[in-house]
């Protein structure tokens, strides 16, 4: 099993904030990234920082939810990695 990059992470972070469409929790982003809580905080944390997700609270639970700048930056990195993995010149 190959171990996933810093961007791999941060997309899988993006992308199931996506897919709830609203706001998430962060053990639902959590199991929906494949990581542990930890380190799921640290990664959303970097991602408020740089203005991909913002923080919201609902009925006092804290929850994220993915900005416009968040899901153009989720597009970018899928368009690279097509160029990258689809691309039968550069190796794997």
């Amino acid at each position: 099993m190959e171990r996933r990059t810093r961007y791999d992470i941060y997309s899988d972070i993006l992308e199931t904030i996506r897919r709830r469409g609203g706001v998430s929790g962060i053990t639902r982003i959590s199991y929906g990234a494949n990581l542990p809580v930890d380190r799921t905080k640290t990664s959303v944390e970097f991602l408020i920082g740089r203005g991909l997700v913002e923080r919201e609270v609902y009925g006092g639970i804290q929850g994220y939810r993915l900005t416009a700048r968040g899901g153009e930056f989720l597009q970018a990195l899928k368009t690279i990695k097509k160029y990258l993995y689809d691309d039968p010149l550069i190796f794997k």
